[in-house]
């Protein structure tokens, strides 16, 4: 492994206004200053924009204070391979991170194209850019760190998931475009010697999350009263990994780039790897529910008498879910010296003290 000092780095941080870009970007500057980091996302209405300005604002706060470094945000869409060169050609990254995707596995029902765009080209386009920043003898790129995603497991019936698996059955779209992203990694870290990274994310939820995840879409609906509706009949069982274990794995990983050797055939052996980065502790969603009740009544984001039991229905599994999802994070304990720990209560408190700070509930 390549040891990197991030401090000085020039880094290029896709998805910036998501929800792991945001906080990757916060991490970075509270801890590796100097650092110069550009920022991308295209602040598209996926999902109420006002939390993704929001991020921003908090990122905004923070540079602010950090005067030694230096943020530069762009408003603009990977998928546009024009600007993206350009912003290669203009800023020489060092390290590049690509968080920007179309996410979501039920969305990717209804709006496949969304997918292809982001996922697939806009992914095509910084592996070029990477490719192209070794021109003419540049130094180029030292490390592309990029987002995959949990659902490229599929149904695997053997748990816990290790990156050995064998993952050629996804059951959405999503995860197909996260498991392709894997396989160009591969050819164009082999092809052009690029050091690349994947990380199979596993649930991610914390404060200033995405919406159209489980636990904020139930506190939404909880208070207008509605129902919320539980899966598999409860019978589900998520890795929730907190956001602050998430950005801490990311950044460590961006520091450790797979080494280039050469092979016994002259050409690069490809400088891959993967890794997840999941609990190692799936709960199952009924608890889940359970311990989401209880803290959002600890924030006063619910009243302490909420007739839960009135407002969930169990209903069956819909197309593209899977039953259980289970990181096995051994190799990045064995190679970063890390697994996340943050238990999903704290999580979950620390959720529903923003949301009532951010929604003035």
């Amino acid at each position: 492994m390549n040891n990197i000092d991030l401090k000085g780095k020039t880094v290029f941080v896709t998805g910036a206004a998501g929800f792991i870009g945001s906080n990757l970007v916060l991490e970075l500057l509270k801890t590796q200053s100097p650092i110069n980091i550009v920022g991308i996302d295209n602040m598209n209405d996926y999902y109420d924009i006002s939390i993704k300005e929001w991020r921003l604002e908090q990122i905004e706060a923070c540079d602010s204070e950090h005067t030694e470094s230096k943020w530069t945000f762009v408003k603009g869409d990977i998928s546009d391979s024009a600007l993206i060169n350009s912003l290669f050609d203009e800023y020489k990254f060092d390290i590049v991170v690509n968080l920007a995707a179309q996410a979501g596995v039920r969305y990717s029902i209804t709006n496949p194209e969304a997918y292809m765009k982001s996922n697939m080209i806009g992914f095509y386009n910084i592996l070029e850019a990477c490719r192209h920043s070794y021109d003419n003898g540049a130094k180029g790129v030292e490390h592309l760190v990029y987002a995959s995603s949990s659902s490229v497991y599929g149904s695997n019936k053997k748990v816990p998931y290790s990156t050995d698996d064998k993952v050629d059955n996804p059951v959405s779209l999503y995860a197909a475009t996260k498991k392709s992203n894997e396989l160009m990694a591969h050819a164009y870290s082999k092809l052009y010697n690029i050091p690349s990274t994947g990380l199979r994310f596993f649930t991610v939820y914390g404060p200033a999350g995405r919406p159209d995840m489980a636990y904020f879409g139930f506190t939404n609906k909880l208070i207008k009263g509605e129902t919320i509706q539980i899966f598999n009949f409860g019978n589900c069982k998520r890795d929730f990994t907190y956001i602050d274990d998430i950005v801490e794995g990311v950044k460590r990983v961006m520091a450790g780039a797979p080494s280039r050797e050469i092979g016994e055939d002259g050409l690069p052996i490809p400088p891959y790897a993967v890794y997840n980065i999941g609990n190692q502790n799936p709960e199952n969603l009924l608890d889940f529910v359970d311990i989401l009740q209880q803290e959002l009544i600890h924030a006063e984001v619910l009243p302490a008498d909420y007739d839960f039991e009135a407002h969930k229905e169990l209903v069956p599994m819909q197309a593209g879910d899977v039953p259980v999802t289970f990181a096995d994070t051994s190799a990045l304990e064995r190679d970063f010296g890390f697994k996340p720990s943050t238990t999903l209560r704290t999580g979950l408190r620390k959720f529903a003290q923003w949301y009532k700070k951010f929604y003035e509930v």
